[in-house]
C-alpha cells in the first residue's frame, strides 16, 4: 500500500512533467466548504454565459460524485505573448488552445494514475450544472495561490494569467494548500480599474446577507451581470475564421481579459 503523502508528491510532479505549469491536490470535503460552493446556492438565479439549465437540477445545486474523495488541480500559464490561447473557437476541439492543452495534461495524468497507481479518476465537464466545480477555490486549496480583488485566482508565479482544470480521484488525499500568499491588500487595484463594465464599482453582496465573510470580489463588490454584459458584447463581435489544419470554418470569440492581464503579480 502506497503512502498518501508520497502519492500526492508523485501526482504533482507527474502533472508538471506532462506540461502543467502548476499543480496541487485538494480534498473534496474541503472543497464542499469553500466560499464559492457555499455561497453558490444562496445567490439569485443567474443564466449568463458560463451557465446552463439542466432539467432536474436547481439553481446553485452542485452534483458531487460519490466516488470522488480528492482531486488534482492543474494550471497552465497563459502568457501575454499567446493571446490566442483563450480565443473561443467553435469547431475547434477543446474550443480554445489553452483548454486543449489542459485536456491533454489531464488525459495523460488519468492514464498514468490508472496504469501505474491503480487510481481511478473522473474527468470533469466545464459547467457546474453538469458536474463541474469551482476551479479557483480548488486551486486555493491545492496551494496554487489566492483569490484576488479581480475575483479570480492570483498565483505567485504568473499572477492571474493561468487556465485551470481538475481531475477527481477515488483516493483519499489531503489538500496541499493553503498558500501563505496574498499580494492584494496594498495593491492599487489595477484589475478593478481596468474593467470596461465597472463590474467592481458597486457592493453586491454582504457578509450579513450571505452568512460568510469571504465574498465575491473579496468584499462583495463583484457584479456578474456587468461582467456578463462584456462577455455578450465580445461574443457579438466574434468573427468567422478558418480553422488551421482543417477545411472547417469556426466562430472566433475574443473574451475580455483586462482584469487578468493588467495584474502586476508574477511579472519580472
Amino acid at each position: 500500500m502506497f503512502n498518501n503523502d508520497s502519492l500526492s508528491d508523485q501526482i504533482i510532479k507527474k502533472a508538471l512533467i506532462f506540461n502543467a505549469s502548476l499543480s496541487g491536490i485538494f480534498n473534496i470535503e474541503d472543497l464542499k466548504k469553500s466560499p464559492s460552493h457555499v455561497i453558490f446556492g444562496k445567490m439569485a438565479a443567474y443564466s449568463g454565459r458560463g451557465t446552463r439549465k439542466v432539467e432536474g437540477i436547481k439553481q446553485g445545486e452542485v452534483r458531487w460524485s460519490d466516488k470522488a474523495k480528492s482531486a488534482v488541480i492543474i494550471a497552465v500559464e497563459h502568457p501575454d505573448k499567446a493571446p490566442d490561447m483563450d480565443w473561443w473557437l467553435k469547431g475547434f476541439k477543446g474550443l480554445t488552445k489553452g483548454n486543449a492543452k489542459l485536456i491533454s495534461v489531464i488525459s495523460k495524468l488519468a492514464e498514468w494514475l490508472k496504469k501505474e497507481k491503480g487510481v481511478e479518476s473522473i474527468k470533469l465537464p466545464y459547467h457546474i450544472e453538469h458536474g463541474g466545480i469551482f476551479m479557483k477555490d480548488s486551486a486555493v486549496l491545492g496551494g496554487l495561490g489566492c483569490i484576488g480583488k479581480n475575483n479570480i485566482l492570483v498565483t505567485p508565479q504568473f499572477g492571474s494569467r493561468v487556465r485551470l482544470r481538475a481531475l477527481l480521484l477515488d483516493e483519499e488525499l489531503p489538500s496541499t494548500g493553503n498558500l501563505d500568499f496574498d499580494p492584494c491588500p496594498d495593491c492599487e487595484e489595477y484589475c478593478r480599474k481596468a474593467c470596461p463594465q465597472k463590474a467592481f464599482d458597486q457592493k453586491m453582496y454582504s457578509a450579513e446577507e450571505y452568512g460568510q465573510s469571504e465574498l465575491p470580489g473579496r468584499t462583495g463588490v463583484f457584479s456578474r451581470i456587468r461582467c456578463n454584459k462584456q462577455m455578450e458584447e465580445d461574443a457579438a463581435n466574434g468573427k468567422d475564421v478558418e480553422i488551421k489544419g482543417t477545411d472547417k470554418i469556426g466562430y472566433e470569440i475574443r473574451y475580455c481579459r483586462r482584469c487578468e492581464q493588467i495584474c502586476p503579480v508574477g511579472r519580472s
